[in-house]
């Protein structure tokens, strides 16, 4: 349950943080999404070892303050975790068909909003 309540403040934060940065920032997007994959990569490395910090802690801040902040860091550390294991095919699929699907499916939600 702590976890839980972990990545739920976390995740609070995160989007104010985005909230934030989409009003001081002219890209906000860009800035989110570097800045939390920033983020999501050092902790992931910095937490690999560290088992004497709480899984809750872990959580708040790579699924909680990079969740809220931007999803995009989840997907660069998902496509990290592939290259380092030298799946680099099936990481180069990944980009190719998150990128088209997800513009596609932002098209066709579009469309269907437009035409209701």
């Amino acid at each position: 349950m702590f976890n839980v309540i972990a990545v739920f403040l976390g995740g609070g934060l995160g989007s104010v943080l985005r909230y934030l940065t989409n009003l001081v920032c002219p890209f906000p997007t860009v800035v989110v999404n570097i800045t939390g994959s920033f983020i999501i990569g050092f902790f992931y490395v910095f937490f690999m070892d560290k088992a004497d910090i709480s899984s809750s802690l872990k959580l708040a801040i790579t699924v909680g303050i990079c969740g809220g902040l931007t999803t995009f860091s989840t997907f660069s550390l998902e496509l990290f975790k592939m290259i380092e294991k030298g799946g680099y095919v099936q990481s180069l699929g990944y980009i190719i068909l998150s990128v088209l699907i997800c513009l596609l499916s932002t098209g066709i939600g579009a469309y269907l909003a437009k035409n209701i």
